[in-house]
């Protein structure tokens, strides 16, 4: 019996040695990518041959090594619902506002809201700021103004110089794109709406702007 206890008490002590798999620390893993937030319209999401995954947002969050989720729909802005029945703030309400916190969000529009009026653009531009800052008040937040790639007509302007206001007044910076000229090659047949290599010069310009 003594023998046999014997063989139980080495067996017990070699079973609380911890391994050298228990002890040792496990090798820290790859930093996450940062997480990059847009709210847009047709430019943003996509449209006709241009699926989301290949707009300029994607193809930005690409070239900065970040993670991209984008929100919103065609045709709508910061006060035009489009057909689908919703602004830029309802998109951000209903598709961003619950996830966890992002490092960036893009808003990016302004192009369907000619109909709205500048000064109602600028109120419901407002209201989705103030929206974002009480609901991540930590996220850095960027806004792009109309893009526009034929002569853009006066209205665009009056949009533009109202959301740049709105960024203003929330310390928002505010990217311009309305100067950028535009190769036959970067225009879908629509006239209106980038191809992908449109949207991947539009990318290389807001990276080269995020920087």
């Amino acid at each position: 019996m003594r023998g046999l206890t014997n063989r139980l008490s080495l067996l017990l002590a070699v079973l609380a040695v911890p391994s050298c798999a228990a002890v040792q620390r496990a090798e820290p893993g790859p930093p996450a990518a940062k997480v990059m937030m847009f709210v847009g319209d047709s430019f943003t999401v996509g449209s006709g041959p241009v699926s989301a995954w290949r707009t300029y947002a994607s193809a930005t969050a690409r070239l900065l090594g970040r993670q991209p989720i984008i929100a919103g729909a065609s045709g709508t802005g910061y006060c035009n619902e489009g057909r689908v029945g919703r602004t830029f703030q309802r998109s951000f309400e209903e598709e961003l506002s619950w996830r966890p916190a992002p490092d960036l969000l893009i808003v990016s529009g302004g192009h369907n809201d000619r109909r709205c009026g500048a000064e109602q653009a600028r109120q419901a531009a407002g209201r989705l700021l103030g929206k974002v800052r009480a609901t991540w008040p930590r996220t850095e937040i960027v806004m792009i103004g109309p893009i526009w790639l034929s002569e853009p007509p006066r209205k665009a302007y009056g949009i533009r110089d109202a959301l740049a206001t709105a960024a203003r007044t929330w310390n928002v910076p505010f990217l311009d794109p309305l100067g950028r000229r535009w190769s036959p090659g970067e225009i879908l047949p629509d006239g209106v709406h980038p191809t992908l290599a449109g949207h991947e010069s539009l990318a290389a310009w807001l990276a080269a702007e995020l920087r």
